[in-house]
């Protein structure tokens, strides 16, 4: 397959060709474990999962490596506010201690995991905690200091953008900063607005450095915990869009400036936003689901994850119960159709997999891609066991679990309406029998 990806360093498609083929090393951004995570934040995993299994479908190597941020995450992109696992411990009422933060981050890491394994998403074998790795922080700040691209000052060590000629390259250089973006300048004591701390201090609780007593700053975490497994350069690098100015793009500036290697990443590529109600959801905008919701609703999580296949990943989607219930009837029929295929599996249509192909090389079009299905469930020049192969071979991608499914018990309110549906027919009251038969079949069920 000659995949090709939409690199948000360049701003356009690019055929994706590793450094080391075929070895592909891949670093997903975390989340910081200080409660749960919401349904806004797992499309960023449902998108790099399907991206690595689309990598592992054309025959690469993925080596993926997560970090869990546990420590150095303030609540402003100023490097200011409230450290936000402080504030995971104060709403738990639990002491401000280094071993409580991480039993805290523990617990939320697990229940991360879960909801994981619950959307099929494969969990990587590199998952690692930011506070296990303080010293690699420590090695990466003091090359970046002998360089001259940090100063210091009341609350911390800072890296100097103005040393870095290119700095923001990754959404298009300087900018003049807009209201959402002031809130960077908020230090007076930065020599630049972008200014970004390295090391903050904190002489309550924290880790001991050659300067103060402090945090990593969160930036510098995942600089070099991806280059401690990744090594200095590696291919992809993914999350949501909203790291982008300021995360990844101080990612960039540190790392590049300490290796004097570029680019750090090859391919940079971004999913966009869930909303909900027209807004961004987001925990601090109180406006989030926990995918425990859509399960309390008694919807299968993988419901979440097809709904959200049937965008692009840079397609901006807006969450409500309708679109999800509207999905849930969709899959219950592919999942129905898949049943009554049989048991006998056949072989792989080529034809179907060369289209399948297609759309996930045009830069994981995964809408496209999953149309397909319902072609190869028409189609009848193809037998239904070569039809469930094919089913099974794009499963490798979606994560749909078709290869789990087993035949399931009809609902009582489905064969109630049938029973009615019959009792109109035999009155020969057609009109109530076609009523009872499309509400029957907007479950997601058909009667033959």
């Amino acid at each position: 397959m000659s995949l090709k990806f939409y690199n948000t360093l360049t701003r356009e498609k690019e055929v994706f060709i590793p450094i080391n083929p075929p070895h592909v090393g891949f670093y997903s951004c975390g989340p910081t474990v200080y409660d749960y995570v919401h349904i806004g934040n797992l499309r960023s995993y449902v998108f790099a999962d399907i991206l690595q299994k689309t990598l592992e479908y054309s025959g690469y190597k993925v080596k993926r490596v997560m970090n869990i941020t546990d420590i150095g995450h303030l609540s402003s992109d100023a490097d200011s506010g409230e450290d936000k696992m402080t504030k995971g411990l104060l709403r738990e009422g639990k002491e401000l201690t280094l071993k409580n933060m991480r039993e805290l981050a523990e617990f939320y890491t697990e229940k991360f995991k879960d909801d994981l394994i619950k959307l099929n998403i494969k969990v990587p074998n590199g998952i690692y905690f930011a506070s296990d790795y303080v010293k690699e922080d420590i090695k990466l700040l003091k090359k970046l200091e002998k360089k001259g691209y940090t100063y210091k000052t009341s609350d911390g060590i800072y890296f100097d953008t103005s040393k870095m000629p290119n700095y923001g390259i990754l959404w298009g250089g300087k900018r003049n900063w807009d209201e959402n973006h002031v809130r960077i300048s908020e230090n007076s004591e930065k020599k630049n607005p972008e200014d970004f701390v390295l090391w903050k201090f904190n002489p309550r609780i924290g880790f001991d450095s050659p300067w103060e007593k402090g945090f990593p700053g969160w930036h510098i975490e995942c600089s070099a915990m991806s280059m401690k497994f990744l090594g200095d350069q590696f291919d992809i690098h993914t999350a949501g869009i909203d790291l982008i100015p300021t995360h990844h793009t101080n990612e960039i500036a540190q790392s590049e400036c300490a290796t004097d290697k570029k680019p750090f990443v090859r391919f940079w590529i971004h999913s966009e936003f869930v909303d909900i109600g027209g807004v961004k959801m987001a925990k601090s905008e109180g406006n989030f689901l926990k995918l425990e919701s859509i399960i309390k609703k008694g919807i299968n999580p993988i419901t979440y994850r097809f709904w959200l296949l049937m965008a692009s990943y840079r397609t901006k989607v807006n969450f409500n119960w309708e679109a999800l219930e509207g999905s849930e009837i969709a899959l219950k029929r592919l999942y129905k159709l898949y049943i009554e295929l049989g048991d006998k599996v056949g072989k792989v249509d080529v034809n179907y997999q060369q289209k399948f192909k297609k759309y996930l090389e045009d830069d994981l079009d995964t809408p496209r891609a999953l149309s397909l299905l319902w072609d190869v469930i028409k189609d009848e020049n193809i037998s239904d066991a070569d039809k469930k192969a094919t089913f099974l071979d794009f499963d490798k991608v979606f994560g749909l679990d078709f290869k789990n499914i087993k035949k399931e018990n009809i609902p009582k309110e489905i064969i109630k309406l049938a029973e009615e549906r019959e009792k109109a027919r035999k009155n020969k009251d057609f009109k109530k029998s076609d009523e009872l038969r499309d509400k029957i079949n907007n479950l997601g069920y058909d009667i033959k």
